[in-house]
């Protein structure tokens, strides 16, 4: 394992690497505990929409593009702190599934999980139901058709520790059946990733907990396989591990990126050398890193480090790679506390935007590619 300690620029190194240019734009603000940021196409358009959720809000609302018009798509859900999209009837509006009546305490959290509907109009209120409760219900994904929910914690964990087993379930969209997909995970799970893996064709699920990352592998049977990938952050628990994780390309050799530990400081790289994964920490400057990405923002074939946090200097970094050192670009600092970001194209420019939610600045905020 190396200990690297980020880079700031260099001048001869600057030089050779093509730095994004972005402006700022604020989409939308009283966003009461600012959580997540999803980009998916409501309105049937071919634009990509942005829906925000906030933890502290009632309604879950989303921004239709381009003008970024503030619309309802439900009320009444307290403590959301997940969603994601799935068209599961195929008319080419995604239904959402949404974790909400959430806390960090395990004893305290309901853990509802709802699905959504719209009813002929998305931009009118949409159906809600209910489908399950799983205590501390976190992480809303989809794979393979199916809808994922990583709770954060096993109904037993008590803070600091958290020692308990977390379950990592699914559910298949019309029988609403909680699948079990394993239980082998311990203390906080905090990050999830959809990826194909071994590359067969099936999406495999990424878990960053205080055991580290994992993969858990679709097999064609319908079962999972897990596997370790990385250990995270080597120190004792419940300091150990990862909290979140993107898988990126620097042209033809994959790597991991993230957060580590839980909330933590550190942006972590790992490249495999002689088929072990090596760990170089390229920065550890963060204040509550929440949120982790990938994706070739200025063209050259290999996919950058997008990096937010919510406290300190609070704000979103992006790290470029030059002949096997990391370069940090600085986005923002003050103007959102990053707990969740997406990377797309939002302005239609074949050029990736970077779209911010802050949890204490309770904003949304655009950065446009330049």
């Amino acid at each position: 394992m190396r200990s690297l300690f980020f880079l700031l620029l260099a001048l001869p190194l600057a030089a050779q690497t093509r730095f994004a240019r972005f402006e700022k734009q604020v989409l939308a603000t009283g966003l009461r505990g600012g959580y997540q940021v999803v980009a998916t196409d409501l309105n049937r358009d071919g634009k990509p929409d942005l829906i925000a959720l906030g933890s502290g809000m009632q309604e879950l609302v989303w921004l239709e593009n381009p003008t970024w018009e503030r619309r309802v798509i439900a009320q009444n859900l307290s403590r959301m702190i997940n969603t994601w999209p799935l068209d599961t009837d195929k008319d080419g509006v995604p239904e959402l599934l949404v974790a909400h009546a959430f806390e960090n305490e395990a004893a305290r959290s309901v853990g509802i999980v709802s699905f959504l509907k719209h009813n002929g109009d998305p931009k009118q209120p949409w159906s809600v139901k209910e489908i399950d409760r799983i205590t501390t219900s976190h992480r809303i994904r989809a794979a393979n058709g199916l809808y994922i929910n990583a709770p954060l914690t096993g109904a037993s964990a008590v803070a600091p520790e958290y020692r308990d087993h977390t379950p990592l379930v699914a559910y298949k969209p019309g029988d609403w059946n909680r699948q079990l997909i394993n239980n082998d995970d311990e203390g906080v799970v905090h990050g999830v990733f959809i990826n194909d893996w071994n590359r067969d064709g099936r999406e495999d699920v990424l878990s960053a907990s205080f055991r580290g990352i994992h993969v858990n592998l679709a097999q064609a049977d319908g079962t999972w396989k897990r596997e370790k990938i990385v250990d995270g952050d080597p120190a004792p628990w419940p300091k150990s591990g990862s909290s979140d994780v993107s898988v990126g390309r620097l042209r033809g050799e994959r790597f991991l990126a993230s957060i580590e530990p839980w909330h933590g400081h550190q942006v972590a790289v790992y490249r495999q050398k002689k088929g072990a994964w090596d760990r170089m920490v390229i920065d550890d400057s963060l204040t509550d890193g929440h949120t982790v990405f990938t994706a070739d923002l200025n063209g050259d074939g290999k996919e950058e480090i997008v990096a937010g946090f919510r406290g300190g200097k609070r704000g979103v970094y992006v790290y470029y790679e030059e002949s096997g050192r990391w370069i940090r670009q600085v986005i923002s600092e003050g103007d959102v506390s990053a707990a969740a970001c997406v990377v797309v194209d939002l302005t239609a420019d074949r050029k990736p935007d970077i779209a911010c939610i802050g949890a204490a600045t309770q904003n949304l905020v655009l950065y446009k590619q330049q």
